[in-house]
């Protein structure tokens, strides 16, 4: 990978621009007190796992993307931090409101497999034992033609090439971090009882694109509340500000349970927290994201995603 405006090679990132994928894992851990250096070895391990159990499926493209959150960084390594590495906040709107709840590892495992996933995390698990415990699983599908349980397309705006690398890969602005990223994730709860009594139309409106088409509204169309009006981001001299997203639907059938699982990977992580602020406090305030009256957020985190060679060798545990 090189930087595409300054065409210098970048050091080895993880797979978080590699193809969206037919299957996922999300684990979200917590580190137990007193476990830092059991957490620091493990997480040394983990290319290798991944090494053991994509080699027997080598057309399944196993990866894991391993990142880690703000109080997890100052506990298990020593020296510097990325200097935008926080608790991710809470955006409390007239209306609706995100969480911000634990994480100090997260493990995105992606494959064109389920099996394969499962075996990974499986060996993570197993691997990490008592010193991290699992305090968040979910397992995501890819539904029909990327469509969410919503029934819309989700993940067309994410850049790709060299617009995906100078949006979401840290260069020259963090020089001890580059190559790694900012990754978000929440948690979606769906209301597709509610959602399922709008019209077709209605629905677009709530969205912004047509449903069968994908077709991005034009601008007159859109309502001001309308989830494409909200996320899309631009700065002081008119550029778009992107993200790439790697959503995946989840759900539990008998429970009645149906969601998205939002995750988006970025350089800087106030592009995502200025999205999730206009989506729930509004802009102008007050103008929420309709979506949020039949999607409720349940979990939310951020983390950064350092490069494979951070990982292979961290730094030392503090002093």
């Amino acid at each position: 990978m090189t930087d595409p405006l300054g065409g210098q090679p970048l050091p080895a990132s993880q797979a978080i621009l590699n193809p969206l994928s037919d299957s996922a894992i999300f684990l979200v851990l917590t580190v137990a007190p007193g476990s830092e250096e059991l957490v620091h070895d493990a997480l040394g391990d983990v290319s290798g796992l991944v090494r053991s159990v994509g080699f027997r499926v080598p057309s399944s493209l196993l990866t894991c993307i391993t990142s880690i959150g703000s109080d997890a960084w100052s506990r298990l390594f020593d020296g510097p931090r990325p200097k935008e590495l926080h608790v991710l906040p809470e955006f409390h709107g007239a209306v609706h409101s995100s969480v911000s709840t634990p994480g100090d590892i997260l493990f995105h495992i992606r494959a064109q497999g389920m099996d394969l996933c499962f075996e990974l995390a499986s060996l993570l698990v197993e691997r990490f034992g008592g010193p991290a415990a699992v305090i968040d699983e979910v397992h995501g599908f890819k539904s029909f033609d990327e469509r969410d349980l919503l029934g819309f397309v989700d993940g067309t705006e994410n850049p790709t090439g060299a617009l995906a690398v100078q949006n979401v890969i840290v260069r020259d602005d963090e020089s001890q971090f580059v190559g790694g990223s900012y990754v978000v994730v929440q948690k979606y709860l769906h209301n597709l009882t509610a959602w399922n009594l709008l019209t077709v139309e209605q629905q677009e409106q709530a969205i912004g694109r047509g449903k069968a088409n994908n077709v991005e509204q034009a601008d007159e169309q859109k309502a001001a509340n309308a989830h494409t009006v909200l996320t899309v981001l631009t700065d002081a001299d008119g550029n778009e500000l992107k993200i790439v997203r790697d959503n995946m639907p989840f759900g539990r059938i008998g429970e009645a349970e149906f969601g998205t699982y939002f995750i988006g990977y970025a350089k800087t992580p106030a592009v995502t927290e200025r999205m999730l602020k206009n989506m729930f406090v509004g802009d102008p305030e007050g103008t929420y994201d309709r979506i949020l009256d039949f999607s409720t957020a349940v979990t939310g985190s951020l983390y950064f995603t350092p490069t494979t060679d951070f990982l292979d060798d961290p730094p030392p545990l503090p002093r």
